[in-house]
Formats: C-alpha cells, sequence, structure tokens
C-alpha cells in the first residue's frame, strides 16, 4: 500500500492530499530515510511524522485497504 494512502486509512492524518503534502515536503522518514508518498509501506517499516514542533513515531503492524474507524488504532503501534 502507498504511503499516503496507509497514512490515510490509519487515520493518522485525515486527508490523502494532506499525507501527499507532507511527504512531498519531506516531513515523513521511513526507516531513517526521507520517503515519498508513493513508497511501498511494508510491516515492521518504522515512520517518523513532523508536525510542527511535535513529531510522531510509529511502527506499521498490519496493512489493510479499508478498517472501521475503531479498528484503525491497530494498525500501528507507537513508539
Amino acid at each position: 500500500m502507498r504511503l499516503d494512502k496507509y497514512l490515510k486509512v490509519s487515520r493518522i492524518i485525515k486527508r490523502r492530499t494532506i499525507a501527499n503534502e507532507a511527504c512531498d515536503a519531506g516531513r515523513v522518514t521511513v526507516n531513517d530515510k526521507v520517503a515519498r508518498a508513493s513508497y511501498d509501506v511494508k510491516i515492521g517499516d518504522k515512520v517518523q511524522i513532523e508536525f510542527g514542533t511535535r513529531t510522531l513515531k510509529f511502527k506499521v503492524v498490519s496493512i489493510t485497504e479499508a478498517v472501521r474507524k475503531e479498528d484503525a488504532a491497530l494498525m500501528y503501534e507507537l513508539l
């Protein structure tokens, strides 16, 4: 699954276009490397997103195309 779609489906970022813009701006890293929106997310990847002064780090636990709101948080594990 593409990185921008994963961020949207897991509800880390609200809209896919915003996730795409964050990737283009270089604010998203996967395994300590700047990642593009088209990066293919794999289970076990460590993702870091910078929101202004705040940084969010998490590990990809599962990849699902469609998920309910209640189960979205189960797709990743905060570090």
